[in-house]
């Protein structure tokens, strides 16, 4: 059953857009929040406003770190749906749609077929964000678009629209331009070939890269205008995010309230000095091992045992219900991430709970109660005296 459709406001849909589409034509087409080409991170910065969908068009490479998929399936994970085309959206699609990723567009197609295989299809020199991003060079996409096209109207002969494509294959990407492409083709092409190109390409080249940035964004438009649930993700058994890629998530994250987004770096310095941060740190530390711990010897909390530690949870801080959205985004938390913690801490009260079994000649409850009352010099103090012999 579809949900009912609700109001739409900008942060619904985040977009990742640079060369592919000007801002302004994007903000026309549909309601959402352009972002500059996304880098390493910017997913995980990009849940922080509480998005239902992101279109992911246009993203770096080679200067900067590339969005990693990583990334993504932690928005999926997080119910939050995303499509790609145009650009490094249609090459993540292409590897991502098997896991819930919606790839919209011709180049995404041709690299899920296996027509297109690298990330220089797509590349293309612009500007800085100053002037826009506009395109500088041409994507060898655009130009394989052209070839077949003008061979498919006769403008070219195959030979030709081949030669055409090898011509463009061989500049470097921020060299391939239009006239140094038409100048390297040369000799390839017969001697009216260049009059009969000229005449037909006047009008207006196709932007395949542009077509499908449009496409995505409506079709993320779409998604949300219909209410629908985010497509379901393959459930896949892929090994949890390395040590790596969580504390680069870690570092990399926002925490967002109704005024600003502070840097999780920044939180992290201000609690490093924090009086409390080695007891702050030895608890997520314990409930951490004891919840591996207990992972590792097949233990799994029931649903119950779970929704009882995210009720003790929410009792012990105090957040009514209403507010628990806009707290979850200030702690830097989706709802996923707050029900693995509490998770943890049912699989930490599991382990507690039945310390006396899973060591050999393992602790009781009574034995840790008295020891720890020692170590800490309350033991005794409010036990009733007894009269001595």
């Amino acid at each position: 059953m579809k949900r009912r459709p609700t109001p739409s406001r900008p942060d619904d849909l985040i977009v990742f857009l640079g060369p592919s589409l000007p801002e302004e034509e994007a903000l026309a087409l549909v309601p959402c929040r352009v972002l500059p080409p996304a880098r390493q991170g910017d997913l995980w910065r990009a849940l922080t406003l509480r998005p239902r969908a992101i279109a992911l068009v246009d993203g770096v490479f080679e200067a900067q770190p590339s969005v990693w998929h990583h990334e993504v399936l932690a928005a999926l994970e997080a119910g939050v749906a995303v499509f790609g085309g145009g650009s490094m959206g249609a090459l993540r699609a292409a590897e991502l749609s098997g896991q819930g990723m919606v790839g919209v567009g011709a180049i995404f197609e041709a690299y899920r077929r296996g027509e297109l295989v690298d990330d220089s299809e797509v590349a293309l020199l612009h500007a800085d964000a100053e002037h826009g991003f506009r395109a500088l060079s041409v994507p060898l996409v655009n130009v394989r678009h052209a070839a077949r096209r003008a061979r498919e109207e006769r403008v070219l002969s195959p030979s030709e629209s081949q030669a055409l494509v090898d011509a463009a294959v061989g500049l470097f990407y921020q060299d391939r331009t239009w006239p140094r492409l038409l100048k390297a083709v040369g000799a390839a092409w017969a001697p009216d070939t260049r009059a009969k190109w000229d005449t037909w390409a006047a009008p207006d080249l196709v932007d395949l890269k542009r077509e499908d940035a449009r496409a995505c964004l409506q079709a993320a438009a779409a998604f949300l205008a219909s209410g629908a649930r985010p497509p379901p993700r393959a459930d896949l058994l892929r090994a949890p995010p390395s040590s790596y890629v969580r504390r680069r998530r870690l570092v990399e994250g926002l925490s967002g309230t109704e005024d600003a987004l502070t840097s999780s770096e920044d939180v992290l310095e201000e609690l490093r000095g924090a009086p409390d941060a080695v007891a702050l740190a030895e608890a997520g530390l314990r409930r951490a091992l004891l919840a591996g711990w207990a992972r590792s010897l097949g233990l799994e909390p029931t649903p119950e045992e779970v929704a009882r530690a995210e009720t003790d949870a929410w009792t012990r801080l105090g957040v009514p219900s209403g507010e628990r959205e806009a707290w979850l985004a200030a702690m830097g938390l989706d709802p996923r991430e707050f029900r693995r913690l509490c998770e943890e801490r049912a699989l930490e009260r599991l382990t507690l709970e039945h310390a006396q079994r899973l060591l050999p000649d393992g602790p009781s409850w009574d034995e840790a109660l008295a020891s720890e009352a020692r170590l800490q010099g309350r033991w005794g103090r409010k036990a009733p005296a007894r009269r001595k012999r």
